[in-house]
């Protein structure tokens, strides 16, 4: 039998053990130690298609300077959103069948705080407004004129986004065009040296998806589009709805998604991927899963769409999974600037 001073110490022990489970290990680690754990922490960014490079260096400035996710996830992807020959983000993207650029976008950041504009013309850089509305209004998401008037009054200027090359592509698609929906006929791009138009390849990158952890080991996600060339005007997809283009936990990790954004909508996408993450799959499983579902439900659609997802979680690993090849997604971190990864796919 134990006597009064053995039980009062073996329940102190309990007690602590209890702590450490509870609160983590940096709570009852002393200073010094807790200090060390955090700079176990590498800060990385990860984002969609290979125009991700371009936009994962600026990013990496901010988190090898020791900044925050959130900033480094906007600074990143306004590359793509200011190149005009980038057919897909921002200035230079696709018309819709009116002809008027119109762009989505949303960011999300450690503390689940959200921001998004939808359907906004004339505005260079639209998760700069995404982030405005997050963190100067009590709404997650402004919409078309209000979120162009949001803008305007606090300082963007107005632009005109139709670039002659964007223009060019409309006309030439205006003389063949029927002004009704047609299945994938915003994905067929034309291309002189594919006559089969594949969904992924490099004339399909509809979207840029960040997702950054920082040297605090909080994460935050970015996503912005112009959308599917050549849409109804008015047509919003996935990628400024969170939830469904982005999703941020910071107890787990993030993810992002690219591909025809009615399918990611429809199951929730992003989302669904953060959750099976805290269930324990590895990011690389959660996206595969989250794409299996969407073949499940529509077999004969997934045959001739794309729809890719990338997830990063708090360890610093990462994955993606998509349903047709030609999916990529770019790393940066301090070992590899220009890591250009194929992400796996089911066909």
């Amino acid at each position: 039998m134990l006597d009064r001073r053995k039980f009062i110490k073996c329940s102190a022990l309990s007690a602590s053990l209890l702590a450490i489970d509870k609160s983590g290990v940096a709570a009852v680690l002393p200073p010094a130690k807790a200090a060390a754990a955090n700079v176990a922490i590498k800060p990385m960014v990860i984002s969609t298609w290979d125009f991700g490079i371009a936009a994962n260096h600026d990013a990496w400035k901010v988190l090898s300077a020791g900044g925050r996710a959130l900033d480094a996830v906007e600074k990143g992807v306004q590359v793509p959103e200011a190149d005009p020959n980038n057919q897909s983000v921002g200035y230079g993207g696709m018309p819709d069948r009116d002809g008027k650029v119109t762009l989505d976008a949303c960011i999300m950041d450690d503390k689940g705080n959200c921001g998004a504009v939808a359907a906004l013309e004339h505005i260079v850089h639209p998760i700069a407004v995404a982030r405005m509305v997050m963190e100067k209004t009590p709404h997650v998401m402004l919409v078309g004129d209000g979120a162009l008037q949001f803008a305007l009054e606090n300082g963007f200027e107005k632009t005109n986004l139709l670039t002659p090359a964007s223009e060019k592509a409309w006309k030439e698609w205006l003389k063949t065009a029927k002004y009704e929906p047609v299945m994938n006929i915003e994905n067929k791009l034309y291309d002189k040296a594919a006559p089969k138009m594949l969904p992924g390849n490099q004339y399909n990158h509809d979207t840029i998806g960040m997702l950054a952890l920082d040297a605090s080991g909080n994460v935050s996600g970015a996503c912005t589009t112009s959308g599917m060339a050549f849409k109804l005007h008015g047509r919003v997809g996935d990628s400024p709805i969170i939830g469904a283009g982005l999703y941020v936990d910071n107890e787990v990790g993030g993810a992002t998604s690219t591909g025809v954004g009615e399918e990611v909508i429809r199951n929730v996408g992003s989302f669904l991927v953060v959750e099976l993450m805290r269930q324990g799959h590895s990011p690389e499983e959660a996206c595969k899963e989250a794409v299996m579902r969407i073949i499940k439900k529509k077999p004969e659609t997934a045959k001739n769409i794309q729809v890719g997802f990338l997830a990063l979680n708090k360890k610093g690993e990462y994955g993606a999974y998509a349903i047709q090849k030609g999916f990529s997604f770019a790393v940066c971190n301090a070992d590899n600037q220009d890591l250009l990864v194929p992400g796996k796919s089911y066909y």
